[in-house]
């Protein structure tokens, strides 16, 4: 953990909470990022229209599956990952940069704003009176 942002290991509750609200909604817009990739490769006369849709697809089903894992050590860097590969995106679809940028920011307000959200539960269950 650098600061409050996790790199690797198991958040509490709300932390998981939303990095899989993040990553779960990051593959929908991986799916029609390869989409649109795939469309565009083909209406160019480009013969690698199949591979871009297939690794959309993985990478958006990673990003499914991602959200499934966050319980495990390794889950949070998948979401890092998941991100990078994300931004990578964007060297195919320059739109994608923009998209891959606004996940990152919104995995990294989740790492945050989980973290904050479960120290303040903490705290007010151990100052709650009985």
């Amino acid at each position: 953990m650098i600061g409050r942002l996790l790199i690797y290991g198991v958040g509490e509750k709300m932390t998981r909470r939303f990095a899989a609200v993040v990553v779960a909604s990051q593959a929908f817009a991986i799916f029609f990022g390869a989409l649109v990739a795939y469309a565009i490769n083909r209406a160019d006369g480009g013969s690698q229209h199949r591979t871009y849709l297939v690794v959309g697809c993985v990478l958006a089903v990673l990003s499914l599956l991602t959200s499934g894992v966050l319980r495990r050590p390794w889950g949070v860097t998948l979401g890092w990952l998941v991100q990078a590969a994300t931004l990578a995106s964007g060297f195919i679809v320059p739109a994608m940069l923009f998209v891959g940028l606004m996940f990152a920011a919104l995995w990294i307000t989740a790492l945050f704003q989980g973290h904050k959200m479960d120290q303040l539960t903490r705290d007010y269950t151990t100052r709650r009176p009985a």
